[in-house]
């Protein structure tokens, strides 16, 4: 119709030779979720690569028997999100008691209102988010790290000795792989969107949140090598008169000093090593870390929308990184450990 602009927007499944097999091995073994493996048929069905037919969506809704909407939900979350989203078991939350209904409602507005406030103010306040991704039942080694971790944060800022909180994401990459039609008179461009997968990048955020201060690191992947080169970014060049760097990070198998070794030579390895006071949160504790919240900052201001490759990713997140630190955007962290005692009880042994 001429002057009405025609918008159609695609998502282009392409898999590699290692995803296909994983999904057909999924598919076989056949002990995940009907949800999941109807994703696993789904993507292999509307997969565009040389090994793939590339069914349209009706024709794999009618062969899988589920909808046409089931199936661009997963095309797009595959292009948006990545191969391992898909394949990612994602947890309900904790339905509230009974009568507890309204009550939550009203504490999850008056949280959000709470959110966009602290996004005005600029200033970091993880402890008012609400967690959910905590264990079920009392556990000595949760309480020990968490304990040991809000000591930490309880320490004055004491610049020899600088605490910084380091986590990790990842951001999957898209193209837009058509271009427009040009504008015609009496008629508008016609935009006919196509969206593809084009790699995916990693994010190290080390976060200081006492100065206000953070620098992002975007890597192409996340090994145990990646992360020994953040460390000694960290330890080198952007703290080189600390005296000793206090380090907190969640507990993933990269994270450790071990890493360190499998990047560099012996006494380098050592001598950085020594470099850090080292802390980890607990096992579904990552709450606890920092720099998680500030990597949700960055994902909320800069990462969600649609970023074509590592270049672009990596000049919008500078910007992000220069502007929060020329505004020095700190952390107000007051979850204590009197606190954890109080309302965290459950977790917590009991004694007779």
């Amino acid at each position: 119709m001429a002057g009405k602009e025609i918008a159609v927007k695609k998502y282009v499944v392409r898999l590699d030779v290692e995803e296909r097999d994983r999904l057909n091995a999924l598919i076989r073994k056949g002990k995940r979720s009907a949800k999941l493996l109807t994703k696993a048929r789904i993507l292999l069905k509307a997969d565009v690569s040389d090994a793939g037919e590339g069914w349209s969506d009706s024709r794999i809704a009618a062969a899988l028997d589920t909808s046409i909407a089931t199936v661009e939900r997963t095309r797009r979350q595959l292009v948006e999100e990545g191969f391992e989203a898909v394949l990612r078991f994602r947890p309900l939350e904790p339905a509230p008691a009974r009568g507890e209904g309204r009550r939550t409602a009203h504490c999850r507005a008056r949280q959000r209102q709470h959110d966009r406030a602290d996004a005005k103010k600029n200033i970091l306040k993880p402890h008012r988010k609400q967690q959910w991704v905590i264990p079920p039942d009392a556990s000595a080694a949760f309480v020990a790290n968490m304990e040991d971790v809000l000591e930490v944060y309880q320490r004055p800022h004491d610049p020899q000795r600088p605490l910084v909180c380091l986590d990790e994401t990842s951001k999957q990459l898209i193209v837009e792989t058509r271009t427009p039609i040009p504008a015609k008179p009496g008629r508008k461009a016609r935009h006919d969107y196509e969206y593809q997968r084009n790699g995916v990048a990693n994010l190290f955020m080390v976060f200081a949140p006492l100065e206000g201060w953070r620098h992002v690191t975007v890597t192409d992947h996340h090994t145990a090598i990646d992360y020994a080169h953040t460390l000694r970014d960290l330890s080198d060049v952007h703290c080189p008169a600390a005296v000793k760097i206090v380090l907190v990070q969640d507990n993933l198998n990269t994270h450790k000093p071990a890493s360190l070794y499998a990047a560099f030579p012996a006494p380098e390895a050592r001598r950085l090593v020594e470099r850090f006071e080292w802390h980890y949160t607990p096992k579904h504790g990552s709450w606890l870390d920092m720099a998680e919240s500030e990597l949700g900052v960055l994902a909320s201001q800069c990462l969600d929308r649609r970023i074509a490759d590592k270049q672009i990713l990596a000049h919008e997140v500078t910007a992000w990184q220069d502007h929060r630190n020329k505004h020095h955007a700190k952390a107000n962290w007051q979850f204590t450990t009197a606190n954890a005692r109080v309302k965290l009880k459950r977790l917590y042994p009991q004694f007779e």
